[in-house]
């Protein structure tokens, strides 16, 4: 029920997610790693003290600061199936949240180390 009270109510309209989904793939293939986050959400809080530790350059956008906030989420779990903030991105390959960058950062992913998927997507 929910869910149909959300789309009879929401106020993205396709042209909306259409521009959405534009901007926030731009984001993604503009910056090596792309963070899309909550300014006040704890888990983002933390994924960004990581990235910052790894003194790594990444790209942020604080959905719950930006008009087409809403909007960019939507789009984002259209893109990735992940609606759940923080939204990473390395060298245009999602992540996923927190969690699975922390994974990243403690096993790797395939042979490659978090420093390796930095590197190679520019980061540092």
């Amino acid at each position: 029920m929910s869910f149909i009270f959300r789309r009879l109510f929401s106020s993205t309209t396709p042209a909306t997610m259409d521009a959405a989904q534009k901007k926030a793939q731009q984001l993604i293939d503009e910056n090596a790693v792309m963070v899309f986050s909550k300014s006040y959400c704890p888990y983002c809080n933390n994924t960004k003290r990581i990235l910052d530790g790894l003194k790594a350059k990444y790209g942020l956008y604080e959905l719950n600061q930006e008009k087409d906030g809403d909007a960019i989420q939507a789009a984002l779990l259209k893109m990735t199936g992940q609606r759940t903030v923080p939204n990473v991105f390395i060298g245009k390959e999602h992540i996923g949240g927190n969690s699975d960058l922390e994974t990243v950062v403690r096993e790797g992913k395939g042979d490659k180390t978090i420093q390796d998927l930095l590197r190679e997507a520019g980061a540092i």
